[in-house]
């Protein structure tokens, strides 16, 4: 497995375009394979996320199971001149495993995963049920507190002084996560896009990013999720968690 990370220039034009369709970006992620078809439905899970760190600070990250070849995003939405460099080709790319396989129990780190929240609900009864974008930030953070266990994790709780609502405040007739964890939603986007070119299929996704601390609990598990994404729309830039050292990580990998 690999990790990499490319630092999208902005300014580009050809950079906007693929910040503007999910569809175009994901082929050209997956166009930096060269053993990869269009035509092959069996290839090799690739997560990518696109972090807006600020307006001129754009990342792109992908975990994959081969190191990839951006050369042709370095074209479209890079500094091609500065890539001129064989040693600084544009984006950085490192074995992902050595580090995966040191993730141990009780280790805990900072987080951040952009993923596309939904639950499915019928509007009548008789009717079949409908995939449906949760749209608050109260339902957003708890479909991730949901997934937390079988994930292999466990979203840290701040403690009692630190949280802002009380300990059993409801939100209708629900426990209410808001200041329990360590844990924000940010960043909504309401993206809508065709997808195909013969078929003109609409889509329509509501994606967030999660900011948070974690205590690994299933060393197994989360390299799972690490790996094979968490939630739906992993082609559209979802499901991809990473993470990085908090102040109370035990260890470094």
């Amino acid at each position: 497995m690999h990790l990499t990370r490319f630092r999208v220039n902005s300014a580009r034009p050809g950079a906007r375009r693929l910040l503007s369709s999910p569809q175009s970006l994901h082929a050209a992620v997956m166009s930096s394979f060269p053993t990869v078809l269009p035509s092959d439905s069996d290839c090799p899970r690739v997560l990518w996320r696109v972090d807006h760190n600020a307006r001129a600070e754009v990342f792109l990250y992908v975990v994959s199971p081969t190191r990839p070849d951006m050369t042709h995003l370095v074209e479209q939405a890079g500094w091609p001149a500065a890539a001129t460099d064989p040693e600084t080709p544009g984006w950085q790319s490192r074995p992902y495993t050595p580090f995966l396989d040191k993730l141990t129990a009780g280790t805990v780190w900072a987080f951040r995963l952009t993923a596309n929240p939904i639950h499915f609900a019928r509007r009548k009864d008789g009717e079949p049920t409908k995939r449906t974008a949760h749209q608050t930030s109260h339902h957003q953070q708890r479909w991730l507190i949901e997934r937390q266990e079988r994930s292999g994790f466990r979203i840290i709780e701040k403690p009692p002084e630190r949280r802002l609502l009380p300990h059993g405040t409801t939100h209708q007739g629900h426990a209410h996560h808001g200041d329990q964890y360590e844990l924000t939603v940010r960043d909504r986007r309401d993206l809508a896009f065709t997808k195909g070119s013969a078929t003109k299929e609409a889509v329509r996704l509501v994606t967030v990013t999660y900011d948070g601390v974690l205590e690994v609990t299933d060393p197994a598990a989360l390299r799972r999720t690490l790996t094979q994404g968490l939630g739906k729309a992993k082609a559209y830039g979802c499901g991809l968690m990473t993470l990085a050292p908090a102040a109370t990580t035990q260890g470094r990998a």
